[in-house]
């Protein structure tokens, strides 16, 4: 099973590389090349996930479509004899784990949703009782459902944390009407999604999305929905009042904290066991999502 780590493609412009995704320019448009690197405590782990770029990029590709209807989004297509000459000499390796994608000006917001108490929005309720900003009511438990969807935006981090913001320090950054615009249309979005996984036996406890604008428009970005940008809970085994069992990287996270690991360079290698079982789990989430096979 092969693990792709890094990408090199003689002949195309690399335009941007992240944690995961290299991103490639071809005119006009951008090649977004989903890598199996998996990062835990902002640092990119040496040791590949099988499959996991092929699981982000089919996911993204899915809810894309479901979404087509609430937003325009910056996706073109996935099929690579449809994309330009110079990229389909790489066919082989972007099969599966790429994508063709329109330019946008990207929002500098990470759009979060949260419909469950988890994650740093439950370490900040148990301080302040309220989450960037929002209050919500007394007595409410790790991964409780808070009573009605909230959107908490951040500052997007290209290393390290992104950092959570209130909703006007956002309109501050963006303008009061692209702020008020986001956050409909995220929240708008997160229910629609959340309604559907919940089906398919799948909690989507919090998401988060990327906008840009694309010709005067909003249309959506990036990756949508995945376990990389969302905590996905199984639904028949969900009980508040404790951390829960999820299709995401917690797994890896937990892994690391049980070794002791100082969260300082650099970041240690995974067991083969820990990175095909955290495999396993991206795909238990798209199999369930999609009813289909990677």
């Amino acid at each position: 099973m092969n693990v792709i780590l890094d990408t090199k493609f003689p002949g195309l412009e690399l335009y941007a590389k992240g944690k995961v995704r290299d991103v490639y320019r071809i005119g006009d448009r951008l090649l977004i090349v989903a890598t199996d690197r998996i990062s835990a405590f902002d640092y990119i782990l040496p040791t590949g996930i099988p499959d996991k770029g092929k699981v982000l990029t089919q996911l993204s590709v899915f809810w894309f479509d479901f979404l087509r209807e609430i937003v325009p989004t910056h996706f073109l297509t996935s099929q690579v004899d449809e994309y330009p000459a110079a990229a389909r000499l790489y066919s082989e390796e972007l099969e599966g784990r790429s994508m063709l994608v329109m330019r946008a000006d990207m929002v500098e917001i990470e759009c979060v949703a949260r419909g469950y108490l988890a994650g740093s929005g439950w370490k900040e309720y148990r301080e302040t009782g309220a989450v960037c900003g929002v209050p919500l009511p007394a007595g409410l438990l790790e991964s409780s459902p808070l009573p009605e969807p909230i959107f908490t935006p951040a500052t997007k981090a290209q290393s390290g944390h992104d950092e959570n913001i209130s909703f006007d320090a956002m309109a501050k950054i963006t303008g009061a009407d692209l702020a008020a615009r986001l956050r409909d249309l995220t929240l708008k979005i997160y229910t629609r999604a959340a309604e559907y996984a919940k089906t398919k036996g799948i909690i989507i406890a919090d998401t988060k999305f990327e906008f840009g604008m694309v010709k005067g428009e909003i249309v959506l970005g990036d990756e949508v929905l995945t376990p990389d940008s969302s905590r996905f809970w199984p639904l028949d085994t969900y009980e508040p009042g404790r951390a829960q069992n999820s299709y995401d990287k917690q797994f890896v996270r937990d892994y690391l904290e049980s070794i002791r690991w100082p969260k300082l360079p650099p970041a240690p290698p995974l067991p083969p066991d820990i990175a095909a079982r955290t495999s396993e789990k991206y795909k238990d989430a798209y199999r369930a999502l999609t009813g289909r096979e990677l």
